[in-house]
């Protein structure tokens, strides 16, 4: 695997809960050496607002941008929020709306893909086609030739020239997963300040620096759907359709709530008592059937993935060793990637794994650095 060359904020080994320190002793010492501007994506939340600091103490000049991807209260408000922390740190701010974007790559395919019963991983696919794609149009407009935002990763520029997504240095907090989808030309002018950071640092430097976002709590929800998925997804016409509870031997042991309603590989809320737990195997949208089953039948040995944004690599052309996250929060996977001539991969896993659902995406690595990654679309 190639070495990595440190690009700046981007990939900077700094550190550990001293961080909020470090940026004051830079900003003590006197100015940093110039790094010219930087389009930085802000939501107003701890991440983004301590990214600021941490990129002027790099030396570059910071344009913050919130993008409005949809025209809510919520939206609106974080805009405000996000004024108000540039305002304070001296960093210029705009607000940029790019809506009918958002409602073509992410909310109708998100409500699409739940009517196909998978359960898609909207992020992922978010961050490659509308948050960087915005974020770059609107820093060629701005001067800026770099972009930037708060997720917890690093970028390496790979001694044959590629560039890729690592994992941050805090693996509690680590979003490499979330950039699996970037592309060579995003990834060249990307700059990730937090990488080299723990969460614990970046509250740290947030309550140094007087923010009011220092101690607020982490964001768990799909950042579109406020209401909660299901909401979302009635919203869309995506309806709850009642039907059969069916066992592998397809015996009916009750009635699930609507087919959106699970999701492949979740054990409780499924409403059926058994002799042990049941878990969900399958979602039949043909027949409506949601298939469950004990935990022996949860596992799998393989899954097919559509074509890989390979990051690290430009290819396979033979079968090759890895690691794999089938899902955000899952523990990397020791497995076999084979190359397929679709551009899609077959992953034989070195050991069984829990269930996974068809639509989220499976991550390649190779220590911290990303291979790619893909959407799952079948698991066996």
């Amino acid at each position: 695997m190639a070495e990595e060359r440190s690009e700046g904020a981007g990939s900077a080994p700094a550190a550990d809960a001293a961080g909020s320190a470090s940026m004051a002793a830079a900003t003590a010492a006197g100015a940093p050496a110039a790094r010219g501007r930087v389009a930085l994506g802000m939501s107003g939340g701890v991440d983004s607002s301590v990214a600021v600091a941490a990129l002027q103490a790099e030396g570059y000049e910071v344009a913050g941008v919130t993008l409005v991807l949809q025209d809510t209260p919520e939206a609106r408000a974080a805009a405000e929020t996000a004024a108000g922390v540039c305002a304070r740190l001296g960093a210029e701010h705009h607000v940029i709306a790019r809506e009918e974007l958002f409602e073509r790559a992410v909310a109708a395919p998100f409500a699409a893909a739940y009517a196909a019963g998978l359960t898609p991983s909207p992020c992922v696919g978010c961050n490659a086609a509308v948050k960087l794609p915005a974020l770059l149009a609107v820093a060629d407009e701005l001067g800026c030739a770099a972009v930037a935002t708060g997720h917890y990763a690093r970028v390496g520029h790979l001694t044959d020239g590629r560039w890729a997504v690592l994992a941050a240095l805090d693996h509690a907090k680590d979003q490499s997963y979330m950039l699996a989808a970037l592309t060579q030309g995003q990834l060249a002018r990307l700059v990730l300040p937090l990488g080299g950071m723990t969460k614990l640092a970046v509250r740290a430097a947030a309550a140094d620096l007087g923010l009011a976002c220092a101690d607020a709590p982490e964001s768990q929800d799909i950042c579109f759907a406020p209401q909660g998925y299901r909401a979302f997804l009635a919203e869309r016409g995506v309806t709850a359709e009642p039907g059969p509870i069916l066992l592998p031997d397809g015996r009916e042991v009750g009635r699930h709530q609507g087919l959106a309603c699970y999701t492949v590989g979740q054990r409780k809320g499924i409403g059926v008592a058994g002799p042990e737990p049941y878990y969900v195997l399958a979602k039949r949208v043909a027949d409506n059937a949601l298939v469950v089953g004990p935990a022996a039948a949860a596992t799998l040995a393989r899954v097919e993935t559509g074509p890989v944004n390979w990051q690290a690599v430009d290819g396979l052309n033979a079968p090759a060793d890895a690691m794999v996250k089938l899902r955000y929060r899952s523990r990397p996977a020791a497995c076999i990637i084979v190359p397929r001539e679709d551009g899609g991969a077959t992953v034989r896993l070195r050991e069984p794994q829990p269930l996974t659902a068809p639509g989220q995406w499976a991550v390649f690595y190779q220590g911290s650095t990303v291979l790619g990654g893909a959407v799952i679309e079948e698991v066996g």
